[in-house]
């Protein structure tokens, strides 16, 4: 019986990911931190209050969402037992389709585990730039605008379109993303890097095959726990008439703000917000969060260079290959996770992807 296999299979993932942590010592921890919230002088220091609150919220989702699927797997084999006994169709559905559903929350409990970085829990900031080859590459920036779109949605997180440049013919010039939701950013930082697309263009009337590129660089959104010192005079700051899809002009006054970073020549850019104050604030977030990334980058490279290691360069490099003809198949690179399946992939099953990048991530930092 297959499926009883599966819920074998299910019943066996579920107890290894139970034994990565003590319940009882979670539990203990969750008590201890609520226990200091009732102290009188909590609130004295609000950044470090708000930091054990945000914690506790995190030890109790683990709790409770653990609970929650060896409450469902007890369901599951209840009626396996019953099926076992007294066949019956209505009930083997039942079955089948509390089976799929365990098995789609015990993947995206176990993804969630191995999101263990400083800031995975954030919000993410998603930035696609096509690479040369004008239209063909826009339309490819396009795409993966949709991809991400889609993932989104699929792991219910919201989507706002921070900053949006239409394409000259068709997609996209550029696009900012800011992606909310528990663990956006450990999730997508998987697909910082280049992104490669082989196709039969239709925008060439004579449809030769062409390769075009997309960087894709993803960034968590910082709070105010994370001190990032920014000089005025470093900075200038334009505005501009906020623009939607198709260059259509969306907002009649100059709200969007584009801030340039003269000593590093960062330049980020928001119109999302109908003001130019909204736009201003949200824009030095973002370049708040790539200051931080280049003062990590640049600690990152010293500490290798101290220890004769040679880094991977994530962001020049191609991570991801998208192949629509002579053949059908995405391959990541850094993991060789492949599928034939490339219209699930763009319509945002990225998944597979995520979850073989993590477990390649946790390997690299814990070797055996």
């Amino acid at each position: 019986m297959t499926q009883k296999n599966n819920y074998k299979l299910s019943n066996k993932k579920l107890m290894a990911l139970g034994g990565r942590f003590d319940l009882d010592s979670l539990s203990e921890s969750i008590s201890v931190n609520e226990s200091k919230m009732t102290e009188p002088h909590f609130w004295d220091d609000q950044r470090s209050a708000q930091g054990l609150i945000d914690e506790t919220n995190d030890l109790k989702k683990k709790f409770d969402d653990f609970h929650k699927l060896t409450t469902d797997l007890d369901d599951v084999n209840v009626l396996l037992e019953l099926l076992m006994d007294d066949p019956d169709d209505e009930m083997w559905t039942e079955f089948e389709e509390k089976l799929a559903k365990l098995q789609e929350n015990l993947q995206a409990y176990r993804l969630a585990q191995l999101l263990n970085g400083q800031y995975d829990k954030n919000n993410a900031i998603l930035e696609i730039h096509p690479g040369a080859g004008g239209t063909e590459s826009q339309d490819w920036g396009s795409m993966l605008l949709r991809m991400y779109t889609r993932w989104s949605e699929k792991h219910h997180f919201a989507v706002e379109t921070v900053d949006y440049q239409p394409g000259d013919v068709a997609g996209i010039n550029s696009v900012t993303l800011l992606i909310k939701g528990h663990n956006a950013y450990g999730y997508l930082r998987s697909e910082k890097g280049v992104h490669r697309l082989v196709r039969l263009s239709p925008f060439d009337s004579a449809g030769r095959r062409h390769t075009s590129f997309a960087s894709v660089d993803v960034l968590p959104e910082l709070d105010d726990s994370v001190d990032i010192e920014i000089n005025p005079a470093d900075l200038r700051v334009d505005v501009y008439r906020a623009s939607g899809a198709g260059g259509q002009h969306v907002n009649k006054t100059s709200s969007a703000v584009r801030i340039t970073h003269e000593p590093t020549g960062i330049v980020v850019a928001s119109q999302a917000q109908r003001s130019q104050l909204q736009n201003r604030q949200t824009a030095m977030n973002m370049l708040k969060a790539k200051l931080y990334e280049l003062e990590e980058s640049k600690k990152a490279k010293e500490k290798a260079a101290l220890e004769g290691v040679q880094l991977d360069i994530g962001w020049g490099s191609q991570i991801r290959s998208y192949v629509f003809h002579p053949y059908s198949m995405v391959k990541d690179h850094r993991t060789n996770q492949e599928t034939a399946n490339v219209q699930g992939v763009m319509d945002g099953d990225l998944d597979p992807f995520i979850d073989a990048y993590l477990q390649f991530q946790l390997g690299k930092e814990n070797p055996d």
